[in-house]
């Protein structure tokens, strides 16, 4: 910051010195250098707020729009009344007047803009490129996580199935050991299945907590494999009862004249 104090050459009275330094305390005036070198009168908020409002025409691809600001405000300040309008954050916006891309320091009234003219916004290209990796990345964790919902769905279902052998050989019924090797066998592919869903995040633990369940059903099986082994089949007779054959009758025929 420099200050500039007004200096009067020559002899003066006392009364012209006391005059002359009032003068000058009055019109100390505070300066700030630019970015570009320009030495400019500091803004202060009492000159902010008597400055009018200025309409300017932004201009975003096919979009137009029309935003009111003050007109000793910074590109910056500009760069957020246009958030609301066209959704992209104020380090997304590129602002574009005259030709140059504009700083977010830089005022309105000292680069040129007046009442009606026109910015160009543009989106700043690593903001694109960033977000169009956010939206792959995106459906890449939905894919993941239908893929899982999928799973889950048949894993509860063989479930089941688990559960109804359990309840069976724990009542003493000899289930077929094909029926429980197959169970196995569908839970396995319902592993490799799952195993091959690549995940991230939320995904991960989703994963990681069916994948334990489906280990628990076959560690399960392998149990009542063995207890079903152990299971003594039912044997059911049937006894048959016995009649004696039916004693002949003959048949006495009457003869009439």
């Amino acid at each position: 910051m420099m200050k500039r104090r007004s200096n009067y050459g020559g002899c003066m009275s006392d009364g012209s010195a006391t005059t002359t330094s009032s003068t000058s305390k009055d019109e100390e005036i505070d300066w700030e250098m630019r970015p570009g070198g320009m030495l400019v009168q500091k803004r202060t908020d009492k000159s902010d707020s008597s400055a009018p409002n200025v309409r300017i025409r932004v201009a975003y691809g096919a979009l137009r729009y029309e935003i009111f600001v003050n007109s000793q405000a910074t590109f910056g300040e500009l760069k957020k009344l246009l958030t609301a309008e066209s959704g992209l954050q104020a380090g997304e916006q590129r602002l574009i007047f005259r030709g140059k891309e504009r700083e977010d320091g830089d005022y309105l009234d000292m680069c040129g803009v007046k009442d009606r003219s026109k910015v160009i916004l543009m989106e700043d290209p690593c903001s694109r490129e960033k977000r169009a990796i956010e939206m792959r990345r995106n459906a890449k964790i939905q894919t993941a996580h239908r893929a899982i919902s999928d799973v889950s769905m048949e894993v509860d279902k063989l479930a089941e199935q688990v559960s109804v052998i359990e309840k069976s050989i724990s009542n003493g019924t000899k289930v077929p050991e094909v029926q429980i090797t197959t169970l196995i066998e569908m839970l396995m592919r319902q592993a490799i299945k799952l195993d091959g869903i690549s995940t991230e995040g939320d995904a991960s633990a989703q994963k990681n907590l069916l994948g334990k369940r489906v280990q628990k059903c076959v560690e399960t099986l392998d149990v009542l494999k063995i207890s079903n082994a152990r299971v003594k089949p039912v044997i059911v007779t049937t006894k048959w009862e016995t009649f004696d054959p039916p004693i002949p009758t003959t048949a006495h025929w009457e003869f009439f004249d």
